[in-house]
């Protein structure tokens, strides 16, 4: 399963990257929305996982973007970011974000959700080692 992921932080994009492939999965790693963008037009993924706060591009106007495409308005997105008031949840799942996880989080959360979209949404079980 391959998962799109953007995040700012190098640091922190490397070791999220590691956890999900540590975990059995397919990483493409972007450092803003914008070359995140240009990759999933191009290769395409099963799930996105975006930061929200990032140059160039931030996360919610590459979800919006993946919404409005036709080709990708169903690919489950996973956003994760410092923004963890109530106002900021509720304006990314009305943005179109299918789940969202406020930093910081367990390594093993984010697997557990990242597994959840897969069954939830596309119903791909077999690939996520269940």
């Amino acid at each position: 399963m391959k998962i799109l992921m953007a995040d700012d932080d190098e640091l922190f994009r490397i070791l999220l990257a590691e956890v999900l492939q540590d975990s059995g999965f397919e990483v493409s790693a972007h450092e803003n929305g914008l070359t995140a963008w240009e990759h999933l037009k191009a290769e395409g993924a099963d799930i996105a996982i975006l930061d929200v706060n990032m140059p160039e591009m931030d996360g919610l106007e590459l979800l919006s973007r993946i919404r409005a495409d036709r080709r990708l308005k169903s690919l489950p997105v996973l956003l994760l970011t410092i923004r963890s008031e109530v106002p900021d949840q509720v304006s990314g799942y009305e943005c179109g974000a299918d789940d969202y996880l406020s930093k910081p989080f367990s390594n093993e959360v984010l697997v557990a959700r990242v597994k959840a979209l897969a069954r939830r949404i596309l119903g791909r079980q077999e690939a996520v080692g269940f």
